[in-house]
């Protein structure tokens, strides 16, 4: 049996569905704060756990309890602060690994909680395990194609995901004429597009960092981040293939169509940038 911590976005209600309908139905752990928007009958179907940090023993006990032996980590969720008055008795031995979490960067902290819950004796699984389909695959699926511009500030592209990996922050940036103008936070992609200062052209790369947890965190775009990129007056979007989860590829290229965008799903082998 398997749970799905889920926090908010697209990403829990695909995965809870596709492992309904392959028989192995999900409990629903939903972290206060960042209760997952599942579709309606699913919502009504699933079995659902609502938790706080300060109560993790406890859910992951109910979890032992019900015959759980695998647990997913899907959807955004926002670093929570532990109050040590609400923390119970079965959380209160796992509270210094739970802290010394908190104080990593996005991946250490997430590394820490994949280990902390392979202690308590549970098989952590990722998205791309559950939904294959999803990771994208070296191609430019749109009738756009990217420009020579685009390919010769890939570099420029690379090296500032890499520089993120070393400072634990962050899976995206914005390129614009040959340099980086905005980089992901903890607000995620949309809020990174949203805040784009005033320009046209460029693009938005998404890709892991450098050695990655994939397991909890695999980076994701789907049709919101194609509206976002149009309104930002992007010319594209160039993710890379293997580590980046694609939500409703159909709708999230013909919106890129719609807007004449470009989507280009880059190998990691590829120096010349030739995308397919």
């Amino acid at each position: 049996m398997i749970a799905l911590i889920a926090g908010t976005g697209d990403l829990p209600g695909l995965l809870a569905r596709r492992l309904t309908e392959a028989g192995t139905p999900p409990v629903i752990c939903a972290l206060a704060g960042f209760a997952p928007d599942l579709p309606p009958d699913l919502a009504r179907a699933l079995p659902r756990v609502d938790f706080r940090l300060e109560g993790f023993g406890t859910l992951l006990a109910g979890l032992r309890g019900r015959g759980v032996t695998r647990i997913c980590l899907a959807g955004l969720v926002r670093r929570p602060v532990i109050d040590p008055a609400l923390v119970d008795a079965a959380t209160a031995p796992l509270i210094p690994a739970l802290a010394r979490a908190m104080r990593h960067g996005d991946d250490g902290a997430l590394r820490a909680l994949i280990a902390l819950i392979e202690a308590q004796g549970f098989a952590v699984t990722g998205a791309a395990a559950i939904a294959p389909d999803l990771v994208a695959r070296p191609a430019i699926p749109t009738r756009r194609t990217p420009g020579d511009d685009a390919r010769r500030a890939m570099p420029v592209a690379l090296a500032r995901i890499a520089a993120m990996g070393r400072a634990d922050s962050g899976q995206a940036c914005v390129i614009r004429a040959g340099r980086v103008i905005a980089e992901e936070g903890p607000e995620g992609t949309d809020a990174l597009l949203c805040g784009l200062p005033p320009g046209q052209g460029g693009f938005l790369w998404k890709a892991p960092k450098p050695g990655q947890e994939l397991r909890a965190d695999m980076p994701v775009i789907g049709p919101e981040t194609a509206r976002g990129a149009a309104r930002a007056g992007l010319d594209g979007i160039a993710i890379a293939a293997g580590g980046v989860l694609v939500l409703d590829a159909a709708g999230t290229v013909a919106q890129l169509d719609a807007d004449g965008l470009w989507l280009w799903s880059r190998a990691p082998d590829d120096p010349a940038g030739a995308g397919a």
